[in-house]
């Protein structure tokens, strides 16, 4: 026979008795299975009437970070410095991030990652075909810029003309190097040389900034006066190369150039408030720029871009 004083309230009073856990445990299942940390494959906003999508074309754990960034700075500084920004000294994660920029007319993909596959997977990701693809423009001709231009021997991005700095190719053209010669050099024939300040599209300007490579290129998106510099490698990592813009990085063919580049480039962005995008910046990759002390600071974009 029912308990008649078993009634709602005593049975929860008994179940506020409980442990949480019991309380609120329904029936008995499995725990789910870990994913393993993982990162979206592209972001993107709107510039204007412009779209840009940033994709993590790849990403990569490397030990040893001083024998890449601060190699004129003691290894005291070096660890004071990224134990104030809370990073370790002895890893850093390296980002690799094509942009896409869709300007209504044209679909432009600035610079093809490591590989085709791996741009191709990041680009589908967004939305897009490597066939959709009208221009590939190349920032400069290190490998993880023109890794992907070809897949098994033939071009990636099958539909597209090309366009790189005329310094920059020529530098290159007669280095012997063998990704050049894999990736670039089949595609001359197709391939536009650009010298400081000429236009690609409409709304896209290249800035001739040297020092990474002898012709590194920056480029200006422009659309509906918003503004954005897609800054490729002129700041390799937000802390050692952005921050302490005077530290060398081993991979700056010209040290002292590319030091003077970043800081008239860093210098402009945090005058005018202008966005940018960096290659190996924290993915997304896109952020903002203050002035701090001798130095820079950088500030990843959270929603500016999401008030259009």
């Amino acid at each position: 026979m029912t308990n008649p004083t078993l009634n709602r309230r005593s049975l929860l009073a008994g179940a506020a008795s409980l442990p949480l856990g019991a309380a609120l445990a329904g029936p008995a299942s499995a725990a789910a299975d870990m994913m393993g940390a993982k990162t979206a494959p592209f972001n993107r906003i709107k510039l204007g009437s412009f779209e840009v999508t940033t994709l993590l074309a790849g990403t990569r754990t490397v030990p040893d970070p001083q024998t890449i960034f601060g190699m004129n700075v003691s290894a005291e500084e070096f660890a004071n410095a990224s134990d104030s920004a809370m990073i370790p000294t002895d890893r850093a994660q390296f980002f690799f991030t094509p942009t896409v920029v869709n300007t209504g007319s044209q679909l432009i993909l600035f610079d093809t990652g490591l590989s085709g596959a791996g741009t191709s997977a990041a680009l589908q990701a967004a939305g897009y075909s490597p066939d959709q693809i009208d221009t590939v423009v190349l920032t400069h001709m290190h490998g993880d810029h023109i890794g992907g231009l070809m897949s098994d021997g033939t071009p990636t991005f099958a539909n597209a003309s090309y366009a790189t700095g005329a310094i920059e190719f020529d530098t290159w053209d007669m280095s012997g190097n063998e990704g050049f010669e894999k990736n670039v050099r089949p595609l001359a024939e197709r391939m536009q040389m650009l010298n400081d300040n000429a236009s690609v599209a409409s709304g896209v300007t290249a800035m001739l900034a040297a020092g990474h490579t002898p012709g590194h290129m920056t480029y200006m998106i422009e659309s509906d006066g918003q503004q954005l510099v897609l800054g490729a490698d002129f700041a390799n990592h937000y802390v050692w190369s952005l921050a302490y813009p005077d530290w060398e990085v081993k991979f700056d063919r010209d040290k002292a150039q590319a030091a003077a580049t970043r800081r008239r480039l860093l210098d402009m962005m945090a005058a005018d408030k202008i966005p940018f995008i960096g290659y190996h910046m924290p993915f997304p990759g896109i952020g903002f720029v203050q002035t701090r002390g001798t130095g820079f600071h950088y500030v990843p974009a959270s929603y500016q871009f999401m008030m259009g």
